[in-house]
This record gives C-alpha cells, sequence and structure tokens, in this order.
C-alpha cells in the first residue's frame, strides 16, 4: 500500500512537474512538497486537497489520497438516479433531449452510457441483443463487429481517435476495466493509431445504412466543478450533422422512430 507522499510523486510524474512547479502552483515551499513526498512531514487534508487540485487529480483518487494519509473520504459517490443527484440527473435529461432530434448520450468514465435520447435508438438496430445488455458499452458498440463496426465506414479513424482519448484518459487516471477494454478492441488493431486526425474537437464518423450515409461529427461536454465522483465522471457526448443530406435524415419525421435499413 502506497504511503501518500508516494502517490503525490506519482501523479506529479504523471503531470511532468517538478516538485518546484508544484510547489509555485500550490503556493508553498518545494522543500514542503520535498517533505511530504517523503513521508518526513505529515500533510493536513487541506493540503493534500491543495496539491490533488494543482495536479489535476480526478475526485476518486482525491479520496484514495486522504485515506492514505488517515482521513477520511471527502467525496461521496452516489447512483445517478439517487435523490441527493435528481438536480444534476434532470439537468442531464434535458439536455439530451433538447439536442434531438439529433442524437446524444451521457457516459461514465468506463464509456458506459447512463443515458441517451431518442435520436440514439435508430443506430442500435441489428446490433447483438448482448451488446445492448445493460451497462451498455459505448466503445464496445461502437468498435464490435456485430454492433456498429460494419456501419462505419471511416472506421480506422474512429480507433484512432479513440486510442488517443482513452490512452490519455488511462495516463491520467489508471484503471483495470478500461485497460481491458483498451487491450481488447483498440490493441489489436494499433496501427490505426497512424491514421491522421484532423482534429480531436470535431470528431468525424461517417455510417452506411442502405447505402445512405449519415455524416457526424461530435462535442464532448463535462461538469464544470462537481463536488461527487459521479458528476466528475460523467461525460456527454454530442452528435451534430456534417452536411444538409444527413440533417435531412434527422430532420424526418420518422426519424428516432424507425431504424435505418441495415
Amino acid at each position: 500500500m502506497y504511503t501518500v507522499g508516494e502517490l503525490l510523486r506519482q501523479w506529479r510524474h504523471r503531470r511532468r512537474l517538478s516538485q518546484l512547479d508544484l510547489a509555485i502552483a500550490a503556493d508553498v515551499s518545494a522543500r514542503h512538497v520535498s517533505l511530504v513526498e517523503t513521508g518526513k512531514s505529515h500533510p493536513s487534508a487541506e493540503m493534500i486537497l491543495r496539491l490533488a487540485e494543482q495536479l489535476d487529480v480526478p475526485l476518486r483518487e482525491r479520496n484514495r489520497l486522504l485515506l492514505a494519509a488517515g482521513f477520511a473520504p471527502r467525496y461521496a459517490e452516489r447512483p445517478l438516479d439517487q435523490k441527493a443527484l435528481s438536480a444534476a440527473w434532470g439537468a442531464i435529461e434535458r439536455v439530451l433531449r433538447a439536442h434531438e432530434p439529433y442524437p446524444a448520450l451521457a457516459i461514465d468514465r468506463r464509456w458506459n452510457i447512463v443515458m441517451s435520447n431518442r435520436a440514439i435508438d435508430p443506430f442500435l438496430a441489428g446490433v447483438a441483443p448482448d451488446l445492448l445488455v445493460p451497462p451498455i458499452n459505448m466503445v464496445r458498440l461502437g468498435l464490435d463487429p456485430r454492433g456498429l463496426a460494419p456501419h462505419i465506414v471511416n472506421l480506422a479513424q474512429v480507433r484512432a481517435l479513440l486510442h488517443i482519448r482513452i490512452t490519455r484518459q488511462l495516463a491520467t487516471a489508471p484503471d483495470p476495466e478500461l485497460t481491458t477494454l483498451y487491450e481488447e478492441l483498440l490493441a489489436p488493431h494499433s496501427g490505426d493509431a497512424s491514421q491522421p486526425v484532423e482534429s480531436e474537437v470535431a470528431i468525424p464518423m461517417i455510417f452506411r445504412f442502405g447505402g445512405r450515409e449519415v455524416r457526424l461529427f461530435s462535442t464532448t461536454t463535462t461538469f464544470g466543478t462537481p463536488m461527487d465522483i459521479t458528476l466528475d465522471e460523467v461525460a456527454i457526448e454530442s452528435y451534430y450533422p456534417t452536411d444538409a443530406e444527413s440533417a435531412a435524415y434527422f430532420a424526418s419525421p420518422d426519424a428516432g422512430r424507425k431504424p435505418p435499413a441495415l
């Protein structure tokens, strides 16, 4: 089991900061950072959280730092549908519905879908039933040959984008389950990581259903300053049509009700 000093040093190395860099950002002395990391000084809970803030440590891992130092966890982790988070749940639902007729969904840190709007439903037609058993994993749904993969025209580029995002995510906060997902669906196609990616902000995805192409790009939204682990780890993926033809599909009266021909 790691000490709080060892954990802080690991996070500092992940962020590629020197002790002096961290000390300046946290407004403490470099000597104090050194003493904390070597275990020669026992930091207060407030000091741990101050350093964690500057290191951009996820809330889940901040609790781990506090526990390692003998303090109680500071951040709760509650299901989104729990009464305490009902306002946040309602806000996510309103955002997703307001995005209709275009697809949008909310995912957790392991890319499991926690909520989606009705515009997602047509894309699930023809997907293997076991891939739709909750929790539905967005990465597996998109890359599994029994999922959407056969209908994604630029599959190699989509893999490259996911490789960038998940590799960065694992570097920020290692997670065994996410690592397993990466090794299962992305590692076998490591060559796709060299695909040219024009932008990580506007992610291009081209679907082909029954000879018709639907072109989309997505943006990612997160909560600004969450104080709950669950909210800290939720992201909203919103999809937009890139051309008039794709927009026309979603503008159809049947969009969201009638699945596209597969």
